[in-house]
C-alpha cells in the first residue's frame, strides 16, 4: 500500500504577511493574489516613507524653536531643493521601471547592467547640480525673494542641501533600483537607517547638545547630509553583495551606451515631468512670499504637515509602478491595469481619512509646530485649504506612476505641465491678487488644480496606450 504525504501550507493571517512584507518576500508579483502582492510590495514602501516623512516634519519641529526667518529658509530652499528632486525622481522613475521590466521578463543580468547605468547617470548629474549651487547659495536665496536677514540666518542650510545633492540623487536612485527589483523591504530598511541618523543629529547640531557644536538651521541641514551619505554607503554595499532578485558583479560596473542611452532618453521626459511639478512650488513660494515672513513660514509648517502623509501614499504609489513595470515585462496588462485600479482604491481611502482630521482639526495641529499668532492662522488655513484636495491628488499620484512603470514618461509630463503652469499658477496669481485672496489664494489653486489632473490622468489612463510602451 502506497503512502502519500500531504503538506499543507499554514494559513497566511495578517500577522505573518505583515512580518513577511517588512523581512522581505519571495513572491513572483506577476502570479497568485493581488491583494497579497499589493499588500507586500506597500507595506515596506509605506513604512519607508512614513520616516521620511516623520523626519520633515520633526526637522520644522526643531527649526520652528529658532523662529519664522529660520523656518522660512526652509521654505525657500526646498523649493529650489525639489528641482533636485525632480532630477532624482525624473532618474528613478526611469530605473524602476526598466529594472523592473526586466525582472519581470527574468532578465536579472539585464536589471543589474541598467542599475549601473542609472548609477553613472546620478554620479555625473549630481556633481553638474552640486558645484554651482554650492558656490552660489546666497545670491541664489536672495533671487528666492528671501531677505537679508533670510540671507543671513540661512546661507550655510542652502549651501550645505543644494550643494550636497550627490548624496540625495544616489539616494533616490538606488532605492529606486531595489524597489524595481521587488525588494521593497530592503529599500525600506535602508532609508530607514539614513533617517534614523537624521533623527538623532538634528536636534543635536542645531541646538549643541552634548559634545556638538550649536549651528542652528545650518546643522538641520548637516544632520540630513551625514544620514544620507551614510545610507548611500550601505546601498552600495546591499547592491555588491546582492539580494535574491538582483546583485551587480563588479564585472558589470563599466558604461554600455545602448541601455544607458534608452535610460537617458527615458529619464529625461521623467526629469521634465517632475521639473515642471516642483518648480510649480516654486512659482506657489514666490506668490505666498508676497505676503511677508509669516504667511511663508505658515505655508512651510502646513506643507511639511502635509508631505507627512503624502509621503506613505507616494508608497502606496511606488507599488503600484512595480506592479506596472513586472507584469508588461511578463506580458500580463490586464493584471498590470487592475492593480493600479484597486491601489488608487486604497490611496483615496488613505488620504481621504487623513483630509478629514486635516480639515476639522488645523489649528491643533500647527499649535504642534509655533505659537506664533502671525503664523497659526496662516498655517492654519493652508493645511485645511489644500486637505481638500487629497481625494483627487490620491488617484492622481497613483495613475501617474503607473504611467512611469510602465516607461510611459511623456504623458505624466504633458498633464503636468498643463495642470501645474497653464492652470494652477495663473490661477493662484488670480485669486490672490486680482481677486484678493492673499495667500489663501494660492492654498485653493493647489487643491482646486489636483481635482483637474486627477480627472484628466484617470481619462488617459483607460484608453490604455501605456500597456504598449517598450523600455
Amino acid at each position: 500500500m502506497e503512502v502519500v504525504s500531504v503538506t499543507t501550507e499554514s494559513p497566511r493571517t495578517l500577522w505573518t504577511s505583515l512580518v513577511e512584507a517588512i523581512r522581505g518576500s519571495h513572491q513572483d508579483y506577476t502570479e497568485g493574489s493581488l491583494n497579497r502582492a499589493i499588500f507586500l510590495l506597500a507595506v515596506p514602501m509605506v513604512l519607508e516613507m512614513v520616516l521620511e516623512s516623520l523626519f520633515a516634519v520633526v526637522d520644522v519641529f526643531w527649526v520652528g524653536r529658532l523662529g519664522a526667518n529660520a523656518v522660512a529658509t526652509i521654505g525657500l530652499t526646498e523649493s529650489m531643493l525639489s528641482l533636485v528632486f525632480a532630477v532624482g525622481m525624473g532618474l528613478s522613475l526611469s530605473t524602476t521601471a526598466m529594472v523592473a521590466r526586466r525582472i519581470g521578463e527574468k532578465d536579472h543580468e539585464g536589471a543589474a547592467v541598467a542599475a549601473v547605468q542609472a548609477i553613472a547617470l546620478g554620479l555625473i548629474v549630481s556633481v553638474a547640480i552640486g558645484l554651482p549651487c554650492l558656490l552660489f547659495a546666497p545670491r541664489l536665496l536672495r533671487l528666492m525673494g528671501a531677505t537679508p536677514e533670510i540671507v543671513s540666518v540661512g546661507s550655510g542650510y542652502t549651501r550645505i542641501c543644494l550643494g550636497g545633492s550627490c548624496a540625495v540623487l544616489l539616494l533616490f536612485l538606488n532605492n529606486a533600483i531595489f524597489r524595481g527589483a521587488g525588494d521593497a523591504a530592503i529599500a525600506m530598511r535602508l532609508l530607514w537607517v539614513s533617517n534614523i541618523i537624521n533623527l538623532v543629529l538634528d536636534p543635536c547640531l542645531i541646538f549643541g547638545w552634548g559634545p556638538f557644536p550649536r549651528l542652528g538651521v545650518t546643522g538641520a541641514a548637516l544632520a540630513t547630509f551625514i544620514g544620507r551619505s551614510i545610507g548611500v554607503f550601505y546601498q552600495f554595499y546591499r547592491l555588491l553583495k546582492g539580494t535574491e532578485r538582483i546583485r551587480i558583479l563588479t564585472c558589470q560596473v563599466r558604461l554600455q551606451w545602448d541601455v544607458l542611452l534608452r535610460l537617458l532618453r527615458v529619464s529625461l521626459t521623467g526629469i521634465l515631468q517632475f521639473a515642471i511639478a516642483h518648480t510649480s512650488w516654486i512659482g506657489l513660494v514666490r506668490i505666498v512670499s508676497m505676503f511677508g515672513a509669516a504667511a511663508l513660514a505658515g505655508y512651510t509648517i502646513a506643507i511639511r504637515i502635509v508631505i507627512f502623509v503624502i509621503l506613505p501614499s507616494w508608497g502606496l504609489s511606488n507599488a503600484a509602478a512595480t506592479l506596472v513595470g513586472q507584469n508588461l515585462g511578463a506580458s500580463r496588462p490586464d493584471r498590470a491595469e487592475k492593480a493600479v485600479w484597486r491601489t488608487g482604491l486604497y490611496n483615496v481611502i488613505f488620504l481621504g481619512t487623513v483630509g478629514v482630521v486635516f480639515v476639522l482639526f488645523p489649528e491643533p495641529i500647527i499649535r504642534l509646530f509655533t505659537h506664533d499668532p502671525e503664523v497659526v492662522p496662516l498655517g492654519t488655513a493652508c493645511l485645511r485649504i489644500v486637505s481638500y484636495g487629497n481625494l483627487g491628488y490620491a488617484y492622481f499620484m497613483v495613475m501617474m506612476q503607473a504611467f512611469n512603470g510602465a516607461g510611459d514618461t511623456i504623458t505624466p509630463t504633458i498633464v503636468n505641465f498643463f495642470g501645474f503652469w497653464l492652470f494652477e499658477i495663473p490661477l493662484a496669481y488670480w485669486l490672490a491678487i486680482p481677486l484678493h485672496m492673499r495667500s489663501n489664494g494660492v492654498f485653493f489653486s493647489i487643491a482646486i488644480a489636483e481635482g483637474a489632473m486627477a480627472a484628466a490622468s484617470a481619462v488617459l489612463f483607460k484608453q490604455g496606450r501605456w500597456k504598449k510602451m517598450k523600455i
